[in-house]
């Protein structure tokens, strides 16, 4: 998951998709939101709560690549 408003936006969609069963990965570095204190909310209170794992880019290109290797 990646996007624009991260308390809002991103947490309600992250929401949902678990909620229908998904495992949701949010890409912490390609997320934005309006201020410091709103990103805090999204990745330290929220999102944890529903989504599996919360990575930055790196890590998921690293993974990509090591899926499309395999």
């Amino acid at each position: 998951m990646i996007g624009l408003v991260a308390h809002t936006l991103i947490e309600a969609t992250v929401r949902y998709a678990a909620e229908l069963g998904y495992d949701v990965t949010v890409v912490k570095d390609a997320v934005a939101d309006y201020s410091p204190e709103m990103m805090h909310a999204a990745f330290e209170v929220n999102l944890p709560s529903y989504a599996c794992a919360i990575v930055d880019t790196k890590e998921t290109v690293a993974a990509i690549s090591l899926a499309h290797s395999a």
